[in-house]
């Protein structure tokens, strides 16, 4: 076991043989560090929170109560494999969120990047990879191998299935089945899923030029009407742009994946 003296820890917690406990982080009443956690500097276990397995939690992050990270995935394919969870740095994580490590069979590991806010009653299952600044809204399901992108948003009670990637500042409407990948900044409506457009408010948001917004704008109309298959037509795209964001977005499309696409409607 590894405690910084700098750290503070309330009498009623528990922390096993083995967990390592960076400077300045504190650990809220009845809390369960398991042995193989490393928590770095600055994290904050709020109460009644249980943190498992091989799980690391970056600087900053602050974790609520009655939170449960690291125990095994709800895969009936597991069979006890040493995988990991990572989770980055001053992410929030509220309520009642579950995330669960890796699987043998899906690469072994769980990453959360940084910055990252999840709220009550989210669940992030195994072997899905999560960028930075990463928003998921209450009682978001997602499922194993899931891939999301820098800057989404996904909202609430919506369910994204196994497999599925959804591309960088893309958004998605609350209650909404995400059964197919979704493209780079797309704007995903509520129901099925169907594409709406751009998530615009957002690429105004960070900052977006207004000519790469443009040329974005183009790029979707021409995704949505132009001649050929949907990859034909990102082809088109990816031969034809000096737009880094319309070449991102082409590649997304053309990139080797499970799934189909949401495609414009």
């Amino acid at each position: 076991m590894s405690i910084d003296h700098t750290a503070r820890i309330h009498p009623s917690a528990v922390i096993e043989d083995g967990a390592r406990i960076g400077p300045g982080t504190e650990i809220g009443p009845f809390c369960v560090i398991g042995p193989q956690v490393v928590l770095g500097a600055n994290v904050t276990i709020k109460s009644h929170v249980v943190v498992t397995g091989r799980t690391e939690i970056g600087d900053g992050t602050a974790v609520f109560p009655f939170t449960c990270l690291g125990e095994i995935p709800q895969d009936l394919k597991y069979g006890g494999e040493d995988t990991r969870l990572v989770i980055g740095a001053r992410n929030r994580i509220r309520e009642h969120v579950t995330m669960n490590p890796g699987t043998e069979g899906g690469g072994g590991i769980t990453r959360v990047g940084d910055d990252g806010l999840f709220m009550a009653g989210v669940h992030v299952a195994h072997d899905c990879q999560l960028g930075d600044r990463v928003i998921l809204v209450n009682n978001v399901g997602v499922a194993g191998h899931v891939t999301i992108g820098d800057d989404v948003i996904v909202g609430g009670i919506s369910g994204v299935h196994q497999f599925v990637r959804i591309g960088r500042g893309a958004i998605i409407g609350g209650l909404t089945k995400v059964t197919k990948d979704v493209v780079p900044f797309g704007l995903l409506d509520t129901g099925a899923g169907d594409l709406r457009g751009l998530n615009l408010v957002g690429l105004r948001r960070s900052g977006v030029d207004r000519a790469e917004i443009a040329a974005l704008r183009a790029a979707y109309d021409a995704l949505a009407a132009g001649e050929g298959t949907f990859q034909d037509r990102a082809r088109l795209l990816q031969e034809g742009t000096d737009s880094e964001l319309v070449r991102a977005l082409a590649d997304f499309i053309l990139a080797e994946t499970d799934r189909n696409f949401h495609t414009p409607v």
